[in-house]
Order: structure tokens, then C-alpha cells, then sequence
């Protein structure tokens, strides 16, 4: 299966609708499958004493606080419709992640999204997770900040969801659907799960790739990678590692105001990234060691034959002195060398004529 890539617009819009069309422009001549947006009511999503996070703080000051940031970003019920519409007409995937229930709902029932990206700020967001899976939808689930323990949690109630539509919601229940041979159905057949470090930039040092196998193993489920970090190497590193979907943040100008702007790629290099998992998920091949179609012509002109090294009378013993391993090959062997030591050479060779006894 190819590696899905989705372009994290997020909130790199600004709040300007214009913008967010020149991302989706962006993302489609750059070759992703999807563009993501984020969906947000920002009385709902967060309080109006909630602090920023460090990285906020660096990047738009801390002359406003976390909600008139927000307030400034939101994008509204129109321009996700304008929104959809565009990515239609240029072939890319429509994709928003929603931070309340009433976005959520919006995403759903009205744009008529399949899929639903949950932020890792979701883990533990239990309401959000069960009206999620109510809605019979596919879920690619974020896990930055999470343990084992709480990704399974999340799991147990994204499988109570998608089985028990009409049951009273409890973590029994939800462990209960989560160990049952129909909750681990729904789950494989929905939910993919992103490794993620929740840093912006994250460092390399945290990055941690080597957890996408260790969710994998766990929960036998398909994982990609949601990268924070700069620019493209642990995206191809994650590729090379089997992710099934990379997300990645980019913008229009790494130099524009805001949070997120300073960890996502420019245009030019979203494509760099897209053809660079492209050219690493056709490097994987296949597990079977042996040789290429282009390899074959190779073979002959590359390998060595054993030959004359001196001009050889016939009956004269062969030796060290007189054989010698030589391109091209498709003659005897060099491991045929030392069972003709001592033979003696049923004809006359030519010095550089191949052997053939």
C-alpha cells in the first residue's frame, strides 16, 4: 500500500480563507493525497485563562493569551465548505481535525467526511473519542504525550463506539468491546494510529521512531508518523520504517506570524518530502534476495570467470602461475579454482582465454 500523506494546513491559514485556498493549491502541486485543516469553536476547545505552550509563546509573544489566539485563527462553517469544494476540483483530500463535539458533528454530518484525524491532545478526550466512532467514520489517531496504557484506553472506547452504538458508555464496556473478537475487528478495519512527539519543533533526540513498531506490535494495527520535527529526513526515515501514513505541517512562508509556521515545510519542500517517501517506498521492494531484472544484464559483464593468466600448454598443470579470475564471467567459476589446481589442461589456452575444462 503506498504511504498516505496528508499536508497539514492546521491553522497556517492565519484565519484568512484566501490563504487556506492557496494551501490547498500548494498541497496538490506538491503531490500529497490530503490536506488537513483543523476545526474549532474556540469556546469550546479552550478556557479563557489557559496558558500557551512555550512554543506558542516564541512564536506570537505572550501579548495575548492562548484564546485570542485561537479567536484569530478559527475558520468559519463557509470556508470549510469553500474549502472542500477546492479540494475537490484539484484532486487532494479534504481532511480537518476536530476539537469539539460540535465541530465534529459539523464534519460529519454535514461535509460528509469518512475519515476523522483526532490530534493527540484526544487520547484521553473520551466523549470526543466514543462521538467519533458513533458516527461509523475511520479514525487516524494521534499519540504524541500518550503510554501504551492510555492508547489502549482510547482504543477501548473507539471499539465500544463502533460495536455498541446504543449502550450506556463505562471503562468496563470499553475493555469489555476492546478484547472482544468484534471490537478488534472495527479497530483494524478503522483506526490507524500516528507516533508523534508533541514539540514544536520536536528535537531528533525525541523523536523516538522505533515506538511506530512498538504500537504496531501491541496493537496490530496500522501506524504512520505525525512529524514535528525540521525539515524531511525523519519523514523518509519513518517511510523506510513501514509508516502507512506521514502527516506533516507546512505553510505557504516559514516567516509568517503564528505557531506553527516555524516547524513546517515551505511548497518546495512538501514536494521535496512527497517525491523523497515516494522514491523510499519503491526502494522497499520486496523481502525475496535475489537478483533485479536490471541486475541480470549486469551479472555476466560484473562476475569473473577463471582464465589464463599466461599462455597454457596442453597437459601442463594448472596453477596459481597460470589461472587467474577475470571478467566477464559466465565461464567456469572462481570457485571451480582449486579443484583445477593440479589438473593438468586438456588443450592449449591463450593468454586471457577462458578456461573451460
Amino acid at each position: 500500500m503506498s504511504v498516505y500523506i496528508i499536508a497539514e494546513a492546521g491553522v497556517n491559514h492565519n484565519g484568512s480563507l484566501d490563504t487556506a485556498l492557496q494551501l490547498v493549491d500548494a498541497a496538490s502541486e506538491a503531490g500529497a493525497d490530503a490536506v488537513k485543516f483543523q476545526t474549532f469553536t474556540t469556546e469550546r476547545l479552550v478556557r479563557k485563562n489557559a496558558p500557551k505552550a512555550e512554543y506558542q509563546k516564541q512564536a506570537t509573544g505572550t501579548g495575548e493569551s492562548q484564546y485570542e489566539m485561537l479567536r484569530r485563527l478559527e475558520l468559519p462553517r463557509a470556508a470549510h465548505e469553500t474549502l472542500f469544494e477546492r479540494c475537490s476540483a484539484r484532486g487532494i483530500d479534504f481532511l480537518s481535525t476536530p476539537f469539539d463535539e460540535e465541530s465534529l458533528d459539523f464534519l460529519t454530518d454535514e461535509l460528509r467526511l469518512k475519515t476523522i484525524k483526532l490530534g493527540s491532545g484526544e487520547v484521553t478526550n473520551g466523549p470526543l473519542l466514543l462521538r467519533t466512532a458513533r458516527k461509523g467514520v475511520d479514525v487516524i489517531l494521534s499519540t504524541g504525550m500518550s503510554t501504551l496504557g492510555e492508547v489502549e484506553t482510547a482504543l477501548a472506547c473507539l471499539a465500544f463506539g463502533y460495536i455498541a452504538p446504543n449502550e450506556s458508555p463505562s471503562l468496563d464496556a470499553f475493555l469489555s468491546a476492546y478484547f472482544s473478537p468484534e471490537g478488534q475487528d472495527a479497530l483494524q478495519k478503522r483506526v490507524t494510529l500516528l507516533h508523534c512527539t508533541t514539540e514544536y519543533p520536536a528535537p531528533f533526540g525525541e523523536v523516538n521512531l522505533r515506538s511506530m513498531r512498538t504500537l504496531r506490535d501491541a496493537f496490530n494495527l496500522p501506524v504512520g508518523y505525525s512529524d514535528h520535527t525540521e525539515g524531511v529526513a525523519v519523514s523518509i526515515a519513518a517511510a523506510a520504517l513501514g509508516a502507512s501514513v506521514i502527516e506533516k505541517h507546512f505553510t505557504l512562508d516559514r516567516a509568517l506570524p503564528g505557531p506553527d509556521h516555524k516547524a513546517s515545510l515551505e511548497p518546495r519542500d512538501l514536494a521535496e518530502l512527497v517525491l523523497s517517501v515516494r522514491q523510499t517506498e519503491a526502494a522497499l521492494g520486496s523481502v525475496v534476495k535475489a537478483p533485479s531484472p536490471s541486475e541480470r544484464e549486469n551479472r555476466c559483464i560484473v562476475r569473473k570467470s577463471l582464465a589464463a593468466k599466461r599462455p597454457i600448454k596442453k597437459g601442463e598443470p594448472f596453477s596459481l602461475e597460470n589461472l587467474a579470475c577475470k571478467r566477464p564471467g559466465g565461464g567456469m567459476s572462481p570457485f571451480a579454482f582449486w579443484s583445477l589446481i593440479g589438473r593438468t589442461a586438456g588443450r592449449e589456452y591463450a593468454e586471457d582465454e577462458a578456461v573451460e575444462e
